[in-house]
């Protein structure tokens, strides 16, 4: 089997002509095939359905056709022949349905209004054009009438009624003053649709006589002005407030219908004082986001592009403080036809089937009716081949005589949709359209793509051979394309050969010859290397090339992915690059490629520039100035300049730098104007009219630059039209409704002559507007009122002297003043992350409602209420902006467990737009912060009290308290340690069972459903008990204890008195020296393993400590702050004696902060162990 594979072919040779249908045909765009090809005709452009021509200009109704022979056309007007030969003021363009009306020659444009109808006919059939409706436009006067005055009472409502002129088509109605300039619009005063100008109260300064309405027609432009109105309001107190009454539209219900696809607008303005707020609802239903707009300080609705879905009643309600009024407008929308499915053109070859469908929709549903070459399908020649089964037409076993133009019509009360499909049957033999032995290069292992495009009626079968008697191609190393191209997927030196084409239908055979050259693949042998070398040097690249003998390559260099420098010291040899005198900006990547007509290869190599060794010093300095300057061949744009050059100064002159004094614009300030070459010392000047010029030179070399030379004679050219235009255009609006075009204004010298001016012209882009122009001078900015809010505009700015203007210029677009966007972005969605973060979603707005350039998007978001507490607070608002037409972000920083609401505003130049409605989320709980406090009071024997407060940010519903403490001994090691879990609803703990005179150090926190909080730790001692203590003081009273200590004090006394003795009589006593060699270990500094206490550190109060141990000391214990010391218990904050003189040490309630080593013992110490420690 021949495996078929449906991809491009690798020439756009079969472009779709026609449209295919059932088993249509496909026709390739091949010129000489077209010709030869009948083909019925095509309508191909023509005028509007609705044709409103101006008046004062030729009429020209359009009707364009192909077909093959070429169509001859004719015209009806209101239903019957239009004979175009009997009225010379209508010609039809040659080879062309269009018709011209001379009107411009005395024709009236009146005399042809009608409904006029093109017919394009040939021997295989006739299409006809939708019926085009020609009317002239009309702008008529205003018909005089005497206005008189309004007197209003302060408060009271008025209207101003504008009643424009009925012209076609309508005019667009605004309000201005005698200064041309619009009037304030408010909430209080507003424009209706009817372009009357309502007041819902007036107010004194109101008064004045100039309110004008302005009628402008677009398609003549034109404006007509009604007689100004005059306004006075006399003022009475106190001024009566009134409750809203409409003003338009009255009564409460009223009825509109809209077609589909338009845009509804609807109306209510109301009076009132307070003046009157409008709110817009739809009853039963939500307005349609994104398609909703309101206008006219929302005295206005519209909704775009309306459906079915959009009728209902829609009630506006206005209220101000006394009360409210509401008007209920019902809404039916209704469709002109649409297309569902519209007819396609069908090709067919003889005996084979087809159909044409014409399916529409409307409200009312629209009626089907057929119609064959511009007759009604009921009275046209019988076709057997032919059924017409409603919105379908069914053909069968078709002929050539069955070719023919069909026409669909779909109509209703609101219009009609008509469409030509024709059937064209052809019966042609196979044809070729590849040509004839074509020759295909590939490289090796590449694909091969052989064309054989055809075309053939029936569809031919395509079948390829290889060789003058080759069989059939076939297996899995071809792949047969359906547009006939025979596709090798890896080509071999064993490819290479002729292919020979055959195509067949019933009608006939043909076939075509191609050959396939199959070439070496190009390869770089010697690929340049990574080179260093000093400055001034001299470095070379390689680049050895093998390629196929039968292929011409190219070579070219490339540095750092750019053109090599146009530089002489680079040279470029057959199979090198070659750079003199290198420096340092000759540094970076260096790639050689090589191209043939069919394949392409590189390689890359880095030059890297390293400093010169150091040469003997010489003295450079810059040049000397030029000299002896001359001025000789004056023209009038141009003129020669030459100079005698100064001293080097041992360096070089690169370069000469010319300037230029216009003594005329711009005495004493000097000007670039070229520069030449060091080795050039004349060079020709080109010159601005109307410029007097003076020159002076100045030469570079590496050190620097000259002083200037002397300026040449002066020379004066004449004036002349301006050569440019102003640089910079720019239109920008600043208000919503003007447009600010600005310029950078030519300087003198580019005036080219006296009197500069510049003429500003705009107009509306994407609209059939005339360009407006005005001349100005003096001046870089025009400022354009009246336009409407950001629309793009065309603008030009043309330069003009006395003597003419300067060349057209271009155009740019600029755009009008930006307005706060219409709309909010809808379709707000929250997705929670966790407690602490969240991202939000929403719906871009359409970018006509942002009615300026878009910025961005804000997000607003705030805390509404802690869900643990229920309180709420006022919290300030957090603002997220998200630049671009972004989509969506993400909100940080959250609290858990806590209530939030967002809104979501677009943003443009101008500012914010509508906030979306307030989207309400809340994040999930997270772990509490540690407890505020713990407390520790009321130590017993065996007892201790535990107070605290709940954790200032709970982050949930607390589920409970977890407790955990161990003791701890005099050496600090950790006895076991226990747990216990308190209800989320207790606030204190009594401890019993407990070890008297000991330590514990507790570690308390706060659970939720997520997990356990942050930790709080404290440390407390039980009391000693009373028998201990009593046992301790009675040693401290008995009589052998107390002679003991005197006699070591009594020895203590004799060994000072000795030592006194023999240091007066100049003798030595080494008692030092024996003390630091034998000292007492009861008093030397005590070593972490030598048994001391080892204390406590409170550094990791969150983590519980490890059974056994043991905190470092500061290593060293002092005289003064050893523990036989009483000091630090007497009578200070932290000490007091029991009644029988036993010490407690102050720990419930205190949490120590103590730091991580040096801490002081936790030992409670009492007189009896101070003695003890010294003994």
């Amino acid at each position: 089997m021949m495996k078929k594979k449906s991809i491009p072919a690798s020439k756009p040779l079969l472009i779709l002509f026609l449209c295919q249908i059932i088993s249509a045909l496909d026709v390739p765009l091949d010129s000489k095939l077209l010709e030869e090809l009948s083909q019925p005709p095509t309508i191909t452009h023509q005028s509007p359905k609705d044709y409103i021509v101006d008046p004062r200009e030729n009429i020209v109704i359009q009707c364009e056709a192909k077909g093959k022979p070429p169509p001859s056309f004719s015209w009806t007007r209101n239903g019957t022949h239009f004979d175009i030969d009997k009225d010379a003021q209508v010609t039809m363009k040659p080879n062309s349905g269009t018709l011209v009306i001379n009107i411009m020659n005395g024709g009236k444009a009146e005399a042809y209004e009608g409904v006029y109808q093109c017919t394009a006919r040939n021997e295989r059939g006739a299409a006809i054009s939708n019926n085009i409706v020609i009317r002239p436009s009309r702008s008529p006067l205003w018909t005089k009438e005497k206005l008189e005055p309004h007197q209003v009472r302060e408060g009271d409502s008025l209207v101003l009624h504008c009643r424009p002129p009925v012209g076609l088509p309508p005019p667009i109605i605004f309000w201005m003053d005698n200064a041309f300039q619009r009037l304030p619009q408010s909430e209080r005063v507003s424009q209706g649709l009817n372009g009357d100008l309502y007041f819902s109260n007036v107010q004194p300064e109101d008064t004045r006589e100039d309110y004008i309405c302005y009628a402008r027609f677009n398609h003549t432009q034109t404006i007509q002005q009604k007689q100004p109105i005059s306004v006075k309001v006399f003022s009475t107190k106190p001024v009566t407030e009134r409750q809203p009454v409409l003003l338009t539209p009255t009564g409460s219900t009223s009825t509109k219908v809209e077609l589909r696809g338009n845009v509804l607008l609807l109306e209510c303005i109301a009076a009132g004082l307070p003046t009157p707020v409008i709110r817009w609802i739809k009853e039963g239903g939500e307005l349609p986001a994104n398609r909703t707009f309101f206008e006219n300080f929302k005295k206005t609705l519209k909704i775009i592009d309306v459906s079915e879905a959009d009728s209902g009643n829609y009630k506006c309600i206005a209220r101000n403080t006394l009360g409210s009024v509401h008007h209920v407008i019902s809404v039916t929308v209704k469709a002109a036809p649409y297309w569902i499915t519209a007819p396609r053109n069908l090709v067919l070859s003889p005996g084979e089937d087809g159909t044409l469908i014409c399916r529409a929709n409307g409200s009312p549903k629209p009626s089907i009716s057929w119609l064959a070459n511009g007759v009604p399908i009921a009275i046209a020649p019988e076709d057997p081949s032919r059924k017409v089964d409603g919105d379908t037409i069914i053909f069968s076993h078709v002929q050539e005589r069955s070719s023919a133009v069909y026409q669909c019509n779909a109509s209703n009360e609101y219009g009609y949709l008509l469409a030509n499909a024709f059937v064209n049957v052809l019966a042609e033999p196979p044809r070729i359209l590849t040509p004839a032995n074509k020759l295909y290069q590939v490289i090796a292992d590449s694909p091969a793509l052989l064309d054989c495009a055809y075309f053939g009626s029936p569809k031919p079968e395509i079948e390829w051979f290889k060789g003058v008697k080759g069989s059939i191609l076939r297996g899995n190393e071809y792949v047969f394309h359906d547009n006939g191209t025979l596709e090798i997927p890896v080509a071999q030196k064993d490819s290479t050969g002729t292919y020979t084409c055959v195509a067949r239908n019933e009608l006939g055979k043909i076939q075509n010859e191609v050959h396939l050259e199959i070439k070496d693949p190009t390869m770089i042998i010697k690929q340049p290397e990574y080179k260093v070398v000093q400055r001034y040097g001299q470095v070379s690249f390689e680049c050895i090339i093998k390629h196929d003998s039968t292929l011409l390559p190219t070579v070219i260099w490339l540095k750092d992915n750019g053109e090599l420098p146009d530089d002489e010291r680079f040279l470029v040899g057959k199979d090198n690059l070659t750079i003199m005198n290198v420096t340092d900006k000759d540094d970076g990547t260096y790639t050689c490629i090589v191209n043939t007509t069919l394949d392409s290869v590189s390689a890359s190599a880095v030059l890297t520039v390293v400093a010169a060794p150091p040469t003997p010093a010489i003295i450079y300095a810059r040049p000397n100035p030029p000299f002896d300057l001359e001025l000789t061949g004056q023209l009038e744009r141009s003129i020669e300049l030459s100079w005698i050059p100064g001293d080097e100064n041992n360096s070089p002159i690169t370069h000469f730098v010319i300037e230029y004094e216009d003594g005329l614009h711009e005495p004493g300030v000097w000007h670039y104007q070229t520069e030449v070459p060091g080795t050039q010392t004349t060079v020709q000047l080109k010159l601005s009219p109307y410029v007097n010029y003076s020159f002076r030179v100045v030469a570079v070399n590496k050190i620097g630059r000259s002083q200037p030379s002397e300026p040449s004679e002066q020379y004066l050219t004449k004036s002349a039209s301006p050569d440019e235009n102003p640089a910079n255009v720019q239109g920008i609006g600043s208000e919503p409704d003007n447009l600010v075009i600005t310029w950078e204004s030519l300087k003198g010298f580019q005036s080219n002559g006296p009197g500069l001016q510049y003429k500003v012209s705009w107009r509306q882009k994407d609209v059939d507007d005339e360009w407006t122009s005005v001349i100005v001078a003096n001046v870089s900015k025009y400022i354009v009122s009246g336009t409407p809010t950001f629309v793009p505009y065309e603008i030009k700015v043309q330069a003009l002297n006395d003597l003419g203007y300067a060349p057209e210029p271009s155009e740019v677009i600029g755009h009008s003043g930006e307005d706060l966007p219409m709309v909010a972005p809808g379709n707000v969605q929250v997705h929670v992350i966790n407690s602490t973060l969240a991202k939000v979603h929403w719906d871009p707005v359409p970018l006509k409602t942002v009615r300026g350039h878009l910025q961005g998007y804000k997000v607003y978001y705030w805390k509404v209420q802690s869900l643990s507490r229920r309180s709420r607070r006022h919290v300030e608002k957090k603002i997220l902006t998200f630049r671009g037409n972004k989509t969506f972000g993400m909100l940080p920083g959250l609290e858990p467990y806590s209530s939030y609401k967002l809104n979501v505003r677009v943003v443009n130049g101008k500012g914010e737009g509508p906030a979306s409605p307030d989207k309400v989320f809340k994040t999930p709980e997270g772990v509490p912060s540690s407890p505020s406090y713990l407390k520790i009071t009321n130590p017993t024997l065996d007892s201790l009290t535990l107070e605290w407060g709940s954790p200032t940010h709970p982050n949930g519903v607390l589920t409970s308290y977890i407790l955990k403490f161990q003791p701890i001994n005099n050496t600090h090691e950790l006895g076991p340690l226990v747990e216990i879990r308190i209800p989320a609803n207790e606030s204190s703990l009594i401890l019993k069972n407990l070890n008297y005179s000991t330590r514990y150090k507790f570690y308390f926190n706060a659970q939720t459903s997520v997990g356990s909080g942050s930790q709080i730790t404290e440390e407390a001692v039980t009391i000693m008990d009373e028998a201990m203590a009593s046992r301790q003081v009675d040693i401290a009273t008995q009589g052998w204890f107390i002679g003991l200590m005197c006699a070591v004090a009594l020895l203590i006394l004799i060994l000072l008195i000795v030592c006194f003795i023999r240091r007066n009589k100049g003798g030595k006593y080494p008692v030092k020296e024996k003390e630091d060699a034998h000292a007492d270990p009861e008093i030397q500094p005590m070593k972490e393993d030598d048994g001391t206490f080892g204390e406590y550190s409170d550094a990791e109060d969150h983590k519980p400590l490890k059974k056994g141990s043991r905190t470092p000391s500061d290593r060293t214990v002092k005289k003064e702050d050893s523990d036989d010391s009483l000091v630090d218990y007497g009578e200070g904050v932290n000490g007091q004696f029991n009644e029988d003189g036993s010490f407690i040490g102050q720990y419930s309630g205190k949490k120590e902060k103590e730091p991580a080593e040096g801490n002081e013992s936790s030992e409670a110490p009492s007189p009896v162990n101070a003695m003890n420690s010294f003994v």
